[in-house]
Order: structure tokens, then sequence, then C-alpha cells
């Protein structure tokens, strides 16, 4: 047996954003039917270096793995290196072998847009017209593109604090630059930043609108005032990592949220467990990303490599050398 080595390349090549939607979909239904065994992130404070690793395991089906990813707010100023990097060793759970081992950069990239665009799919009512960005890097591109597997037709309006990388941005997918406040007015209002201080008013978000929380994964992390979390159904995607490190993490913290104010989960959404919302609800997801999603890309992933030829197969684990004296 040999180990399937996937390179950065080799991902690109055969993760296209259908199969990033399709896992990622997958990976809720499961989770919320029960059939995922995804212990808790494991985080490593490299606070000398303005860092941090996690360590994210988990089993879904005929599937195990776990994903090593570095969040190095200083990594491109200094090193000039991604500030996110990941690599993936995907397992059978029959007998631990190590199927394979992937970049997990892309992956995280691809699933994360992903989540988002499943949200929108099970927690909207009607086809968007508008679907807004706020915060234009790397990880807008991928909800972008997950969202133009849901929808049609939608004109995208994208705001960021650098005008600059909001108009390149805007320039790549066909978009208009507009102000916070309008892109907080979208149906669809999609938020990826890093930001500690509140960015999203109540007031901007229209009746009946989505919101994708995506920006917060960490302790002190949040985009949307409280108002904005109180005012709609909040569904998020883990209590236990929503509560510690997602978009309710601080308002939790401080007594001004609580968790019987949580709708629900999007994986019993998805999974049918739970009624989707009613057409005039307000909806917020709070993504804080799962290990599932990441195992389920990563399975999907590897078959598509397999029925490509794609990757360089290599005896990691030296059970196919000759037996040493």
């Amino acid at each position: 047996m040999k180990t399937l080595v996937l390179t950065r390349d080799d991902v690109e090549q055969v993760a296209t954003t259908e199969l990033a939607v399709g896992a990622v979909e997958a990976a809720f239904a499961g989770f919320g039917r029960g059939e995922a065994t995804m212990p808790p992130k494991v985080y490593l404070p490299i606070e000398d270096h303005d860092g941090d690793f996690r360590a994210m395991p988990a089993r879904l089906g005929d599937s195990a793995g776990i994903k090593w990813v570095n969040v190095h707010a200083q990594n491109r100023k200094r090193y000039g290196l991604p500030t996110v990097m990941a690599v993936y060793v995907l397992n059978d759970p029959a007998n631990a072998f190590p199927l394979a081992v992937m970049d997990g950069t892309l992956l995280t990239a691809l699933r994360t847009g992903a989540a988002g665009a499943v949200a929108s799919k099970y927690l909207t009512q009607i086809a968007p017209r508008t679907i807004g960005f706020i915060g234009c890097g790397a990880q807008a591109h991928t909800l972008h593109s997950s969202h133009q597997v849901i929808f049609d037709g939608f004109e995208s309006l994208v705001h960021d604090r650098n005008a600059t990388t909001a108009q390149r941005f805007a320039d790549r997918v066909g978009a208009r630059v507009a102000s916070l406040e309008e892109a907080a007015g979208a149906d669809i209002v999609c938020t990826a930043t890093p930001s500690r201080t509140p960015l999203v008013q109540a007031r901007w978000i229209r009746p009946g609108a989505h919101i994708n929380a995506m920006g917060a994964d960490a302790p002190g992390k949040r985009e949307l005032t409280t108002e904005t979390l109180k005012n709609a159904a909040v569904y998020i995607d883990d209590i236990h990592q929503a509560a510690g490190s997602g978009e309710i993490n601080v308002p939790l913290a401080a007594g001004d949220f609580s968790l019987d104010d949580i709708a629900g989960t999007l994986g019993e959404v998805v999974a049918g467990v739970q009624p989707k919302p009613d057409l005039a609800t307000t909806t917020l997801f709070d993504s804080t990303g799962l290990a599932i999603q990441d195992v389920s890309l990563a399975r999907a992933i590897y078959d598509a490599a397999k029925a490509q030829s794609m990757g360089r197969e290599i005896d990691l684990m030296g059970l196919n050398s000759p037996a040493k004296d």
C-alpha cells in the first residue's frame, strides 16, 4: 500500500468549487444526523511570533483525518509567507493507513467558502438579487465562487477597508465596489474580516436578509454588533467552537447573548432535523470552520485525484520495502 501525496497544484486541478460545495453539504448533513465524530479543535498559541497552530481531527463515514493549520498574522510582512498554511493527512479508519497527505491551504479556503454558500442555500427562502461581500481578501474569492454554484444572476456588492483590495476583487469577479452600509444592506451578506471591533450595524441589515459571519475564528474576534445578533435567528456550526471563538463569543462572554438565543445548528437544518426558517426571518450563520468539512472535502479530493491519476504515490510507511535483517 502506498500514500498519495497531493501538492497545491494537484489539489487545485481536481478540487472544483462544485466538488467543495457538495462535500461540505454532505458533511453538514452527516453532522446534523449525528454520524460524525469531531473532537474539539486544539489551539497551540505561538504568542512570540503572533500566531497559533490548530489541530482539527474528525471522522465521517469511511474517512478519518486531521488538519494541522496555522494563523500567523505577520507572516507576509516578516517572511513573505501566507498568513494561513495547512497540511491534511487522510486515513482509512478501518486500519489507520495514511491514504493521502495533501496541501490543506486551498482545501481550507474552499471548504470555508462552501460552508457560507450551503448556509445561504438552507437559510434563505428566495434567490438573492444582491450579495454583499465585506472583506475582500483570499476568503472572499471562494465565498463568491461558491455562491455562484448555488445562485444565478445576483449582483455582487463588495467592500474592504483597503479601497485597492476592494477594486481588485471587484474587477476579478465582475462586482461593484460599494460602501460598507450598502454592502451590508444586500439580500445576503458575507463578512470575512479579522476584525475585533464590530463593523456591521443592525440598522443596515434588510429585514429577511441572511448573514454569513465568517471572520470570527478565535476568542475576541467579532464583526457584527450585538444588536445585529439579537435581531436575527442565529444558527451555528458547532456549539463548543462558536461559544469559544465564533461571532457570538464576545457578547456571550459579556452576558449580552445567551445560548438560549441560538436558533439551532446549520447541520440540523441541512439534515432536515430542524425546519428551514420562514421567509420573513432575518437569519445569521456563525461559521467557525469544522473538521468534518475538511475530512469530507479531503476524501472527495482524494477520490478525484485517484480517478484522474493525479499526485505521487510513495511508500511513506516503508511497508513495501524488503524486510531487513
